[in-house]
């Protein structure tokens, strides 16, 4: 008769194996490689960010608070009087209702002081007028009206010059200023700019009209 042999013990069903010294190291090295794609991918955020920030700085820079300076030009002319001499008597006496125009593409505020405007025949100043001071809003255009006498009255040469040009008919007309004044983006942060006036343009006595303006 077979002797009694003794069950096999049963392994508890919740037991583990423990770890051999390679798996440990293996989790480690995983949970190592883990953090390093963390820090990198935390490190990729904020270098994406300054970037980004960099970019809106400059962006801001270069359009909002960059401060260019305001056209100032001549737009037209209307005459009331409008009275020229002869080849043989050359004179002229004229009432110019001219139309100036101030041009502010800034993001900001142009305000400047009242000035002077002075229209010359051939370089000798032939009549000025005064410019209001005013205040042009951000990215506008002003445009306003002065009134103006040129007489040929202040010509004590070129006699013969303004003969030629009343036969021919064309008076050339030269207007100068210039408005010191100030652009303002904030209430704090101002920039003093000076627009200059230079304008070329002709007067044509037979359609008394003003032509050909042109502005630098």
């Amino acid at each position: 008769m077979a002797a009694n042999r003794s069950p096999a013990p049963l392994v508890p069903a919740n037991s583990t194996r423990p770890r051999s010294n390679i798996e440990e190291a293996a989790v480690e090295d995983y949970s190592g490689e883990l953090r390093r794609k963390k820090r990198i991918k935390y490190l990729l955020y904020v270098v994406a960010f300054v970037i980004f920030q960099t970019g809106i700085i400059v962006l801001f820079t270069q359009t909002i608070m960059k401060i260019t300076t305001p056209r100032f030009r001549m737009v037209s002319a209307t005459f009331d009087n409008f009275t020229v001499g002869t080849p043989s008597s050359p004179s002229f006496d004229l009432n110019m209702n001219a139309q100036l125009g101030v041009k502010n593409t800034n993001f900001g505020n142009f305000r400047y002081p009242s000035t002077t405007m002075y229209l010359y025949y051939r370089g000798t100043q032939v009549g000025e007028a005064l410019v209001p001071k005013a205040n042009v809003g951000w990215r506008t255009t002003r445009k306003f009206d002065v009134v103006v006498k040129l007489s040929s009255a202040n010509l004590t040469s070129n006699s013969q010059v303004l003969a030629d040009d009343i036969n021919a008919g064309v008076l050339p007309i030269t207007s100068q200023s210039d408005l010191r004044g100030k652009v303002r983006l904030t209430f704090i942060f101002k920039k003093k700019k000076s627009s200059k006036m230079n304008c070329t343009m002709d007067v044509f006595t037979a359609t008394q009209q003003l032509s050909n303006i042109s502005c630098k």
